[in-house]
């Protein structure tokens, strides 16, 4: 591939940097060539895995031998994720070694049906056994700060994800700075903002409430919470990295050009037609949002409120914030798929 892709002119340009989401190992490959530094994995990856015609009789096989010693199909599943992204990370190892661990991360998150601390703990560190590389991902909720307090100072390297509000990824720095307090090289963390799922969420949350907004206005919503929470943890100078997610649209990607931050995006429908695009590469997040925008975002929706104004939501609130269930919805409606073929699997295999 050229060397002076898209994605390698931001990253000479601008301090962004592209990860690359749920990918297949042929599409790996391809991010890496095409300038990506990392990776995340989310529960609807195993689904999209066994889904997929190149992929799908290998992961029979693996899969297969699961159930060959495990009884439990959630648990078959869990393990099945575990070696899969493995692979992934694997492929992403020499980029980890050659940066010094700077680059080169996978994360990968659970079950999303059991979302309590104990078992977010348990499954990081199984996940994280994987490989030196592999990053826990963990949902940003009251239950998911009480794990990310524990799994800091146990210097497993986080990414914490589903933050859809302001006051979510503060509090993310909060319990991570106090983990880690006096340790010396603890591992990273990440808050990963998730811009285009809240963008979604938006949308619907306007048009099933009749709510009369400026397409303009609403368009630049989620980007607007995305640049109020990067520069709140830029002043106060947090030791957290920023992520931006769930990219529904290139601009998710080219609206973030400029921040000093990582971009996750899908190869397929946004890695490869910005590519393919090759647009000029303008660090679009610098402009500041204009005030009228915020304005009428403010007075208009609710929920934006939430995710704008820093004490307009509570933790106790954040895991049934309408776009964190919407996202949530997503990885159970995956995972339950991926669980009912497990179920069909071992029927057919007679055990």
């Amino acid at each position: 591939m050229d060397r002076k892709t898209y994605f390698h002119r931001v990253q000479g340009q601008t301090p962004t940097r592209f990860w690359i989401n749920n990918v297949t190992k042929e599409e790996a490959f391809l991010a890496i060539d095409a300038g990506a530094v990392g990776c995340t994995q989310n529960p609807s990856y195993t689904w999209k895995m066994l889904n997929d015609a190149n992929e799908k009789s290998y992961i029979t096989e693996k899969l297969d031998r699961i159930l060959a010693t495990e009884k439990d199909d959630n648990e078959a599943l869990v393990k099945l994720q575990r070696e899969l992204v493995a692979q992934i990370a694997e492929i992403f190892m020499p980029m980890y070694e050659n940066s010094g661990c700077k680059y080169g991360y996978v994360s990968i998150q659970g079950d999303p049906f059991h979302e309590d601390a104990g078992t977010i703990i348990r499954h990081a560190r199984y996940n994280c056994k994987a490989g030196p590389n592999i990053m826990a991902k963990i949902p940003v909720t009251m239950h998911g700060l009480e794990a990310i307090k524990v799994l800091a100072a146990e210097r497993i390297p986080i990414n914490a994800t589903e933050v859809m509000a302001v006051k979510q990824a503060l509090d993310v720095c909060e319990v991570y700075e106090k983990a880690t307090a006096g340790m010396k090289d603890p591992a990273p963390i990440y808050f990963s903002h998730i811009t285009g799922i809240y963008d979604e969420y938006l949308k619907k949350y306007v048009d099933e409430k009749g709510i009369d907004v400026s397409p303009d206005a609403l368009w630049q919503a989620g980007i607007s919470i995305a640049k109020k929470v990067y520069w709140m943890v830029k002043e106060k100078n947090y030791p957290v990295g920023f992520i931006g997610g769930g990219a529904r649209g290139l601009h998710h990607f080219t609206e973030m050009v400029g921040a000093d931050c990582c971009v996750t995006i899908n190869w397929k429908g946004t890695a490869d037609q910005l590519i393919l695009q090759d647009p000029p590469v303008v660090q679009c997040f610098l402009q500041p949002t204009p005030f009228s925008v915020v304005d009428e975002l403010l007075e208009k929706i609710e929920d934006y409120r939430k995710g704008y104004l820093v004490n307009s939501i509570m933790p106790e609130e954040y895991e049934e914030f309408g776009p964190v269930v919407l996202f949530r919805g997503m990885f159970e409606k995956a995972w339950s798929s991926a669980l009912n073929t497990i179920k069909q699997r071992r029927i057919d295999l007679g055990s």
